[in-house]
């Protein structure tokens, strides 16, 4: 009881700090609240949001998936090179490009699963492998040329509202359905809290781990083709660091590292946070090295909360 009791003050103090935020960069620079600047943060994190479902899955099973960045920036050159270079139809291309991405997280599923690799080096191999191939595949060159229709998905609007924040919403909504109206969510949490225990009660721990990250890196192709469409421009370094951003996210959001517990709305909450340091640092003009020590004492921060809690919970 007091360990639920903490985990419901876990999950309202994280949207506590997100309005503390939101009211300290507005009074060091109103510009922060104005309609247009909350639009574009939104748009900005709408990246991070769609990629953080998949690693929420996957951290809910005790795992990190270290090659989101790698996929985003793979896919952005695979759905370029297929439109452009190849002239293949645009909606073909996207839909062939998040098979890539899902047969890369397919991969990954192997190794952690049928092999054993552990999830930290079999996705951080992924992430080097992929990297390579987007240089090779593009020839270190960006790739431009995109139809007007393939620049809606990421700079298009239904009416005030960016097609980005649209697609994010839609992901959110996904994800949470996922997590709270199916088996497989309940398998996620099963696997997360004790993979033996749940070996035991009959759950094919293997299956769960293949389709996990399948779904992670299903949801980072995505990310990675609205990032595409946003930018107008398929770069082989395009992801670069955004698992970093990612895994920031979910576990600000109160997804326990260790696996188990976790929910979409804390996600929600810790996108929006990162979202409110990032645009609110770049408008007091604050040095970018210095964003770069604020989120990585944020990181600590989050993993050395969820550690204490797991720590008071064995006492």
């Amino acid at each position: 009881m007091k360990n639920k009791v903490v985990y419901q003050l876990k999950d309202k103090a994280i949207w506590v700090v997100f309005l503390i935020l939101v009211v300290a960069f507005t009074i060091a620079n109103p510009r922060f609240i104005n309609p247009s600047n909350i639009f574009s943060l939104l748009r900005q994190v709408s990246m991070f949001g769609i990629a953080s479902i998949g690693m929420t899955f996957v951290i809910l099973l005790g795992d990190i998936d270290l090659a989101t960045g790698s996929i985003m920036s793979f896919v952005n050159i695979v759905c370029a090179y297929l439109m452009v270079n190849m002239g293949v139809n645009m909606w073909l291309a996207i839909l062939l490009t998040l098979a890539v991405s899902t047969l890369i997280g397919v991969l990954n599923g192997f190794m952690v699963s049928t092999i054993g690799i552990p999830a930290l080096i079999a996705t951080f191999a992924t992430q080097t492998a992929f990297s390579g191939l987007a240089y090779i595949l593009s020839g270190g060159l960006p790739i431009n040329g995109f139809t007007d229709n393939f620049r809606i998905i990421g700079q298009g609007y239904v009416s005030v509202v960016p097609v980005p924040v649209i697609l994010m919403i839609i992901c959110f909504a996904i994800g949470s359905f996922i997590l709270n109206k199916t088996y497989f969510g309940r398998y996620f949490y099963a696997v997360g809290g004790n993979v033996e225990a749940a070996r035991l009660s009959g759950i094919r721990v293997g299956r769960i781990k293949y389709l996990v990250f399948a779904i992670s890196g299903f949801f980072a192709g995505l990310a990675g083709i609205v990032m595409l469409s946003r930018t107008n421009s398929g770069m082989p370094n395009a992801g670069d660091g955004y698992e970093f951003k990612v895994i920031t996210c979910v576990v600000l959001g109160g997804v326990s590292v260790t696996g188990g517990y976790g929910k979409i709305s804390g996600v929600v909450a810790g996108t929006f946070i990162i979202g409110a340091l990032t645009n609110g640092m770049i408008l007091l003009n604050i040095n970018s090295y210095i964003q770069d020590v604020v989120m990585g004492v944020v990181l600590a921060l989050a993993v050395g909360f969820d550690c204490i809690q797991k720590k008071r919970q064995q006492n």
